[in-house]
C-alpha cells in the first residue's frame, strides 16, 4: 500500500470486526429508557467503521506523517517562533498532581497548581520588566484583546474619552483588529526607510484622542525599533499608552526588557518563545503583563499570595471580568514553567543571542540571491523578497514556497509583511542545528537557479507530497470536510 494513497478508516471497515473487549457486567442491565432520555436514544446504532485496534494504530500513524510537524523537519515560520518543544516538559505537565487536577478545585486543594503559576507570574514579570501577569488568555490574540480592554478599562476609570488606537503598517493583523473589536478607530503609521516606524509620522497622529499604540519590537520586519525610546517619550508625553504585541519576544529574552523600554502592557505567546506546543488550533497561552498602573483591571481572579498560601482574588472591582472560563490552559503553563526552570537566568539570554545568530547566518548566506528590502542586521527573523525572481522569469515567491516542500521543508512565511512585494519572511530560531541551515540554505539557493533554469518545475510545485497545489480561494471558501461513499 502507498505511504501516499490509502484508504479512509471507512473503507477499511469490516462487518462484525471489533477492536475492544469487555467484560461481562456484574450489575443487572437497566433498559436505556431508564437511562437517557428518550429524544436522546437513537433509533439504529451510528454508521461507524468496525476495525480493529490494530487497524486504527496503522491507519492513524499513516495519516499522521501526512502532516509536517517541529518532530519531523525544519518549520522557517517568520513570525511565529516554532522551535523545539523539549519532551520533558511533557512529563512534568502529566505529572498526575497537574494532571488529574479538576480546573474548578477550590484553591485550598490546589495549592501546587496556585504556586506554579505564582512563580511562573514572577519569573514572567522579571523577564519582561512588568509588574503583574495574568495567564487567562488561551493565545496571543486573547491576549491582545485582554490587554486592550485593560487600557480602555484605564481611561474609563481616569474619565478619559479616547478614540484612536496607532498601529504601524507593518503590523500583525491582528493588532488592528483587536483595536477595533475594543471600539477604538485604527490609526495606521507607516515605516521609514531603515523599516523603523516613522517618527515624524507618529509625531502627527499623536494627540490626546489616542488610547494607545500598538507596537512589535522587534518588529514584524525582524528589526529592533531603533528610536524606541523616543517613541515611547511622545506617546506618553500626550498621556498614552504603550502596548506591546510579543510575539517577537524570543528576541530579546535576557536582552532587553519591554517594560524598560517603556511599555505599558504586553502580551508573551508562551506557546512561542516559551517552547509550549502549538499550531493546528492550539492550545495556545497568551500571558499579559502590565505595568502597576494597570492592576486594578486585571481579569479576575487574580492569584494573590498570604504567607505560604495562595488563593484566588475575585473581589476585584474595577477588573475586566472574567475573559475565560478556566484560569489559562494549565498545561501550558507547566510547560513554561518546566523551561524557564531549565533555562535558567543565562539560559534564557542564550537563546536570544543563538536565534539573533542563526537569523543573521542565514541572511547573510542568502541575501546575494534574493532582494533585501531592509539592509541592516537583523534580530531573530529577516524578509528577503522573490522580486527579481518575478521579473526575471514570472516565478512568484509563492511558487518557491510550494517548491520549498520537494526539499523536505516546510515553507517559510510568505506574503507578510505587506508592505514588502513578494516577501519571505525567514526565523530559524536557536533549536536549529547550523546543518539544518545549511541544507534549508541550499535548498533556497537551489530554487533559485531553478527560477532560470526550470521555471515551469518552480510554478508547478509542490511534485512530491500527498496532496498537489490546491486551488486556495476555492479551498478557503468552498471547503470540502465530508467524507462521501465513493461511486
Amino acid at each position: 500500500m502507498s505511504a501516499k494513497d490509502f484508504p479512509v478508516i471507512v473503507e477499511l471497515s469490516t462487518p462484525g470486526r471489533v477492536g475492544f473487549s469487555f467484560p461481562e457486567p456484574d450489575v443487572p442491565e437497566r433498559p436505556i429508557e431508564r437511562l437517557l432520555p428518550v429524544d436522546q436514544i437513537r433509533e439504529a446504532p451510528p454508521g461507524l467503521p468496525e476495525v480493529s485496534e490494530l487497524d486504527v494504530v496503522r491507519h492513524y500513524t499513516r495519516l499522521s506523517h501526512r502532516n509536517f510537524s517541529i518532530d519531523e523537519g525544519f518549520y522557517p515560520l517568520g513570525s511565529c517562533t516554532m522551535k523545539y518543544n523539549p519532551k520533558i516538559h511533557e512529563e512534568t505537565a502529566a505529572l498526575p498532581g497537574f494532571r488529574r487536577l479538576h480546573p474548578y478545585a477550590p484553591a485550598e486543594e490546589a495549592q501546587g497548581a496556585l504556586q506554579l503559576m505564582w512563580e511562573l507570574e514572577r519569573a514572567l514579570a522579571e523577564v519582561s520588566g512588568m509588574d503583574r501577569v495574568t495567564f487567562q488568555p488561551a493565545a496571543g490574540a486573547h491576549g491582545e484583546l485582554t490587554g486592550m480592554l485593560m487600557v480602555r478599562a484605564y481611561f474609563a476609570a481616569r474619565g478619559e474619552k479616547r478614540t484612536k488606537v496607532i498601529v504601524p503598517d507593518s503590523a500583525h493583523g491582528t493588532n488592528p483588529a483587536t483595536a477595533a473589536m475594543v471600539g477604538y478607530q485604527v490609526i495606521t503609521v507607516k515605516s521609514d526607510s531603515r523599516g523603523n516606524m516613522d517618527v515624524r509620522a507618529l509625531r502627527q497622529a499623536m494627540d490626546e484622542s489616542v488610547a494607545a499604540i500598538m507596537l512589535t519590537n522587534p518588529n514584524t520586519l525582524g528589526l529592533f525599533e531603533e528610536s524606541i525610546v523616543e517613541l515611547e517619550e511622545i506617546v506618553h508625553g500626550r498621556g498614552g499608552q504603550m502596548y506591546l504585541d510579543g510575539a517577537n519576544f524570543n528576541a530579546m529574552l535576557g536582552m532587553t526588557r519591554p517594560g524598560d523600554q517603556g511599555f505599558d502592557v504586553m502580551h508573551m505567546n508562551l506557546h512561542k518563545t516559551f517552547t509550549t506546543p502549538h499550531g493546528g488550533g492550539g492550545p495556545g497561552a497568551g500571558a499579559v503583563g502590565i505595568r502597576s498602573h494597570l492592576t486594578p483591571f486585571l481579569p479576575v481572579p487574580v492569584i494573590e499570595k498570604e504567607g505560604d498560601l495562595f488563593r484566588l482574588d475575585d473581589a476585584r472591582p474595577q477588573s475586566i471580568g472574567k475573559i475565560r472560563a478556566f484560569y489559562g490552559n494549565f498545561g501550558n503553563l507547566v510547560r513554561a514553567y518546566t523551561y524557564i526552570r531549565t533555562m535558567g537566568a543565562d539560559g534564557l539570554r542564550q537563546i536570544a543571542e543563538t536565534a539573533v545568530l542563526n537569523a543573521n547566518y542565514m541572511l547573510a548566506r542568502l541575501r546575494g540571491r534574493f532582494d533585501l528590502p531592509y539592509d541592516r542586521v537583523c534580530k531573530h527573523e529577516f524578509v528577503l523578497a522573490g522580486t527579481r525572481q518575478k521579473k526575471r522569469t514570472g516565478v512568484t515567491t509563492r511558487d518557491m514556497a510550494k517548491r520549498v516542500l520537494d526539499y523536505g521543508f516546510h515553507a517559510p512565511t510568505i506574503y507578510f509583511p505587506l508592505i514588502v512585494e513578494e516577501a519571505i519572511m525567514i526565523e530559524p530560531t536557536e533549536t536549529e542545528s547550523k546543518r539544518t541551515m545549511d541544507e534549508f540554505v541550499d535548498a533556497m539557493l537551489a530554487i533559485d537557479r531553478e527560477t532560470q533554469d526550470n521555471p515551469d518545475l518552480v510554478r508547478s510545485a509542490p511534485h512530491t507530497t500527498p496532496v498537489k497545489r490546491l486551488d486556495e480561494v476555492r479551498a478557503a471558501r468552498q471547503p470540502d470536510l465530508r467524507w462521501k461513499t465513493r461511486p
